[in-house]
This record gives structure tokens, C-alpha cells and sequence, in this order.
């Protein structure tokens, strides 16, 4: 049977995602997550949430897009230590070998904070950065030495939903699909003979943003390859008052609360790993 895990990003970014992330986690659909070291929502992240939550799968989210660091690392960042850094400009200070040495320094700072907390079992980052290939070598290279097997790429097959796909993020999302497809195809090469497994497809590209079960359900209908595993991306976020600009996760968080997605799910011939 096709296989799917069901990943929420950024846990640690606020106690408005972890109390999405855990409730997402109760009602049975969320299976993995991975935490950004570095955000306001950690301390309540592994002192409040892992402690119940014994079951979820934790990776690590490397990020160096937002946030403070935990290092010295003066070219990721601006005077106050802020990342200051998209994903373009990272993409061509890759090839910068001082750059990629910050980088690192800062991967480890980051991984051994949470290390103390909890197991890793997958490796991923903020806004994808580990696709560029330069610092997808760096994580396969890192993820042997501390041990972790999996790490995400991100092939989708492109899907058109309609009604979304007239919504004025779907052009970027292309470009994003397009070049991370095209990085996929570069670091599965990579990983051949590396012992580090991998999921051969994603579903949260395209529709960024503005994912619903809809969108995930249209997606996975592309999926023909028997014995695929499919990961599915979102960013879940609860809280009693929803903010303007966090509705389209509090929407993604509404995935998780609805008893009937695990049935269409297994209807579509895929199963919750």
C-alpha cells in the first residue's frame, strides 16, 4: 500500500503551533513534526508538549531564515544576530566555503540544543534551504555522524485544484515546485550509497499557504507508484482569537480536527506510517 506520513512543521515557532501540533497529534492525524531550535515556542515545546505527546516523531527544522542564532555567525545574520538571509541569497552564498563553515556551525548549535531534549528521528529545514544542493551535502554529511536516517526532499508532481490555483500565491509556488523538483532529482543522486533514506514524494509545495484536505486529496490522486511514501506538509496553528494573517493555518489545523480526512485518506488507497 502507498504510505504517508503526516508532517507539521514548526514546532517550537509559537505556543499557538505546538498546541496545534498536539491536538493535531490526539485526534490522530499528525504522526511527525520537527522543531525550530531557535523560536520563542521552544522551552514550552519540549517542556510542555513532548512530555505528551510519546508517540509523535521529532525531526529537527534547520533554520536560518528567521529568528536569532545560536552561534556566531555573522554572515547569516545581520549586527543583532537576526538571520537576515531568503532563500535566493543563501542559494548563492552556498557556494561561499566561509559561508557554508557558519553554516554548519550554526546546524550543530542548533541540533545539540535540541539533542538534549529529545531523539531526531528525520532532518529538514525552514522554507526548504536543505534543497540547495551545497547544504543538502552538508546535512547528509551531519546526519551520519549524529546517526539520523531520514531526510526530506521535495518532489511533488505538479496538481492543478481549480479554485486555488487563481489565488495570487500559485505562481511562486510553481517557481518553488519547479526548483525544488529540480534539486530533488540532484540530492537523490547524492544519497545513493548513503544508508539515509528518503520519501519519494511531497505534498505541500504547490499550495503553500492554502493547503486543505482538498488540495492534499488532489494531490495524492497524482501518486500511481505502489510502495511510495508520500509526505505531506503543513503548518498547523490553534489558538481562541485567530490573527488575519494565520487563518490560512488555522485552516490547516482544521485538516486535523476533521474525523472523516483518516477515512478519505485510506479511501484513496493510502495509509498513515
Amino acid at each position: 500500500m502507498k504510505k504517508i506520513i503526516m508532517t507539521a512543521d514548526d514546532f517550537g515557532y509559537s505556543k499557538e503551533n505546538n498546541t496545534a501540533i498536539k491536538l493535531g497529534y490526539e485526534a490522530g492525524i499528525i504522526n511527525s513534526t520537527c522543531i525550530m531550535a531557535n523560536m520563542p515556542g521552544f522551552e514550552h515545546a519540549v517542556n510542555e508538549i513532548i512530555p505528551l505527546t510519546p508517540n509523535l516523531n521529532i525531526g529537527f527544522h534547520f533554520n536560518i531564515i528567521e529568528g536569532k542564532s545560536l552561534s556566531d555567525v555573522p554572515l547569516l545574520c545581520d549586527l543583532k544576530g537576526n538571520f537576515n538571509n531568503d532563500f535566493i541569497q543563501i542559494l548563492i552564498k552556498s557556494q561561499n566555503k566561509e559561508f557554508m563553515r557558519q553554516t554548519e556551525k550554526e546546524f550543530r548549535a542548533q541540533i545539540e540544543k535540541v539533542l538534549k531534549y529529545c531523539k531526531i528521528t528525520h532532518l529538514n529545514s525552514h522554507v526548504h534551504v536543505h534543497a540547495i544542493p551545497a547544504i543538502f551535502n552538508l546535512f547528509i554529511k551531519l546526519a551520519q555522524e549524529y546517526n539520523i536516517k531520514f531526510i526530506r526532499t521535495q518532489k511533488e508532481i505538479p496538481y492543478i485544484v481549480p479554485k486555488k490555483s487563481f489565488n495570487g500565491k500559485y505562481p511562486v509556488n510553481i517557481i518553488k515546485n519547479i526548483v525544488l523538483n529540480s534539486f530533488t532529482l540532484i540530492n537523490k543522486r547524492r544519497l545513493k550509497g548513503s544508508q539515509i533514506n528518503t520519501n519519494d514524494y511531497t505534498i505541500g509545495v504547490l499550495y503553500t499557504g492554502f493547503m486543505d484536505e482538498q488540495s492534499i486529496i488532489k494531490g495524492l490522486k497524482k501518486i500511481k507508484k505502489e510502495t511510495s511514501i508520500t509526505e505531506i506538509i503543513f503548518h498547523p496553528y490553534y489558538s481562541e482569537e485567530i490573527p488575519a494573517k494565520k487563518e490560512n493555518n488555522y485552516k490547516e489545523f482544521l485538516i486535523t480536527q476533521n474525523p472523516n480526512f483518516k477515512q478519505e485518506l485510506e479511501n484513496s488507497g493510502f495509509r498513515l506510517i
